[in-house]
């Protein structure tokens, strides 16, 4: 099975060096969940942001069903980018690691350091990394954190804009600001440990991989439903969309299914859980794609949640975001996958 969509392995690998365009990101991010659901990683990532290359941005989410939430936002140390084959195949930041090991089919994650414990309720409520700890107390309230990852690509790529061309056209507006440029995304099969303190889980599952380099600008951003997939049979589904403009105009609206071989098959969403309420867990997201075969109807229902109330530097109004793992089921099959969406907040209630 050809995993690469068609693109050259140099599309797998990062900037060797600081690019001269300020702003310019190089950045990855993924999105685990184990096949149990007793576990999820809604999103971890690198973003690399030029002209500060000698640190970069990291995040980090583990999550549990009874509410339970670690995290990291922080700076940290660059690594050396390139292997030991002369590839720049390697993404860190202090504690955390990217590595392609062989492009579009196998990556490496590891991370050991601290993080954040915090609950999901405490996160609907407002608050942040750091806002309720002292200078005195953060080292002693932190947990010591550690992962190990070994992904393996099973569906080809999703290249944003390739799937219709009225997504392609509206990428070359204000919406391709938000999405920041080149990017993709794919998913994988996960072996994993997590180790929280003395707490271990291993497992196998599912996951997302995202890739982007460009610039990114969501200043002016509104809001977003993205949903994504793998299940045991090797069918998948995956979309992003961003709600219904005021000004009437069309918004961005793409995805896909996966039968489990071939190509993907273009597909937009029709019913999207475009977030209105916050709920921590246990909320009904199920959705509904349109394909030129006819409608594909998946159910959904969280499992694992965080939550961030807004973003610094940004308006009061600014979306508020949720990142969850989600338990769907596919006619007879379950899977466990991501989901992100984020509204504006005057559109959210309790």
């Amino acid at each position: 099975m050809d995993l690469s969509g068609g693109m050259g392995s140099d599309r797998e690998y990062f900037f060797d060096s600081c690019p001269a365009q300020e702003g310019m990101r190089d950045a990855i991010n993924m999105w685990v969940s184990d096949d149990r659901g007793v576990i999820g990683l809604p999103r971890f990532a690198i973003e690399a942001v030029a002209p500060d290359y000698d640190t970069h941005m990291l995040s980090l989410n583990i999550a549990f069903p009874d509410g339970r939430v670690y995290i990291v936002r922080d700076y940290g140390a660059a690594h050396e980018t390139t292997d030991e084959q002369g590839k720049a195949s390697i993404l860190g930041a202090g504690p955390l690691r990217f590595q392609c090991v062989s492009p579009f089919k196998e990556w490496h994650v590891s991370f050991k350091g601290k993080a954040e414990p915090m609950t999901t309720a405490a996160q609907m409520h407002g608050a942040l990394p750091h806002e309720r700890l002292s200078e005195e107390a953060d080292e002693g309230l932190l947990v010591d954190v550690s992962f190990d990852l070994e992904a393996t690509m099973a569906v080809p790529p999703w290249i944003q804009g390739t799937m219709s061309s009225a997504a392609a056209d509206i990428l070359n507006g204000q919406e391709g600001s938000f999405m920041g440029g080149d990017r993709f995304e794919q998913l994988f099969r996960v072996v994993g440990r997590v180790q929280i303190d003395a707490e271990v889980h291993e497992f196998f599952g599912s996951g997302l991989r995202i890739r982007r380099q460009g610039v990114r600008n969501v200043q002016d951003f509104w809001g977003h439903c993205w949903q994504s997939a793998l299940f045991p049979s090797g069918r998948a589904f995956g979309y992003n969309a961003y709600p219904p403009r005021e000004d009437g105009k069309p918004t961005y609206n793409e995805g896909f299914i996966y039968l489990g071989h071939g190509e993907l098959i273009p597909a937009r969403v029709i019913k999207a859980p475009w977030l209105s309420k916050l709920c921590p867990n246990g909320d009904d997201v199920s959705c509904v794609l349109e394909t030129a075969n006819g409608e594909v109807h998946i159910h959904g229902e969280t499992f694992v949640s965080t939550f961030a109330m807004g973003r610094p530097n940004m308006p009061p109004n600014f979306p508020v975001l949720q990142q969850t793992g989600v338990r769907y089921r596919w006619g007879g099959e379950e899977s466990y996958g991501m989901m992100e969406r984020s509204s504006r907040k005057d559109k959210v209630s309790y």
